[in-house]
């Protein structure tokens, strides 16, 4: 298999999705809005095809935080809160917005479980600050550091308490960005020292996770031309040394309006600058194909911590889920206390 994530076109496979698949051999499948819009039995079918053609379960991954960014939605499935009402709850009760975190990540984790999802892009450890581009905004769990890591924990631990891995994103951190990076590059000027004790300092509790995305910004006190996603240094010095993180390290999307030149010379530069794989999300046909051809066969590290990735799923724990459920909307009203809820 090859080192990359892939994107769909669509709810059903083509015959050249079928081909492409079949001889590609992507690492892991990506699903967005435009996969999940027949509802659940075509998506289950969709995922089980493309599994079967590439004869292994293939990892698959959606982005479902809530808020603005959830993927599976009405009338097929529940909407859950924004990062943000976390951090509001843990403002008031700190075991209350911890529970909650909790509880909604076990809760979106049996959502994802019924289709065969088993991935979730999140939780998120971006700090953001004022003046920062909106595209974080209340997706974050709060602008301090040991606050939006202790959430990240807990919403990390509700999708793996449901079978589901979790991706820390956007490491080294997105939050200082004052530009959208899927529209344009964000340049952060700020120096490492104050880096460290923020921006980074939320992904050190976090550093054991099983897998992480980078971001797409540069941070010109350790790399003036280079963003983080393409940067030897960054990876090398901070992702894997200063915050210690030793899982499988993806790409943000590598087709994402931050990064200059070919879609292949960007999925080269990523492998390069130590990205284990490429992710590539929108299902254009003639991108997947030129992100696989620069994406190599996982071998050596990349390919032990793939494997050590997977390895790190286990099965879901027994939960009653209408009293979580009905818990978790009492906790997020502030009317209840936290509590276990398991059959």
């Amino acid at each position: 298999m090859r080192g990359f994530i892939s994107g769909l076109a669509g709810p059903a496979l083509s015959d050249r999705e079928r081909s492409f698949l079949r001889e590609a051999q992507p690492w892991g499948l990506i699903v967005f809005k435009r996969n999940v819009a027949a509802g659940p039995e075509a998506l289950r079918r969709l995922l089980d095809e493309a599994r079967s053609i590439l004869d292994r379960h293939a990892p698959v991954l959606v982005d479902q935080e809530g808020g603005r960014v959830q993927r599976l939605g009405p009338p097929h499935w529940p909407s859950y809160p924004a990062g943000a009402a976390y951090g509001a709850l843990y403002d008031r009760d700190r075991e209350a917005g911890l529970a909650a975190a909790r509880f909604g990540a076990r809760l979106i984790a049996a959502d994802l479980s019924s289709v065969g999802i088993d991935v979730d892009c999140m939780p998120l450890a971006d700090v953001p600050v004022a003046g920062a581009d909106p595209i974080i905004g209340d997706r974050a769990y709060g602008t301090e550091p040991d606050k939006v890591a202790a959430i990240a924990g807990a919403i990390a631990q509700g999708l793996a308490d449901g079978g589901v891995l979790p991706v820390l994103k956007h490491i080294p951190g997105h939050g200082r960005a004052a530009a959208d990076s899927h529209n344009r590059l964000p340049v952060v000027d700020t120096d490492r020292v104050t880096l460290e004790a923020t921006d980074f300092a939320a992904f050190r509790p976090l550093a054991r996770l099983p897998m992480a995305m980078t971001a797409h910004v540069v941070f010109t006190a350790i790399d003036p031309l280079a963003p983080a996603t393409l940067s030897a240094p960054i990876v090398r010095n901070v992702i894997r040394d200063s915050i210690g993180f030793a899982g499988l390290l993806m790409s943000d999307d590598i087709s994402m309006g931050a990064l200059s030149g070919s879609i292949g010379e960007r999925s080269k530069a990523a492998i390069a600058a130590g990205c284990d794989v490429v992710l590539h999300c929108n299902g254009d046909m003639a991108e997947m194909l030129d992100v696989a051809a620069a994406s190599p066969v996982l071998a050596g590290a990349a390919a032990e911590r793939a494997a050590a990735a997977i390895a790190a799923k286990r099965p879901a724990l027994p939960i009653d889920l209408a009293a979580a459920r009905a818990s978790f909307a009492k906790l997020m009203s502030g009317a209840g206390r936290p509590v276990q809820v398991q059959a």
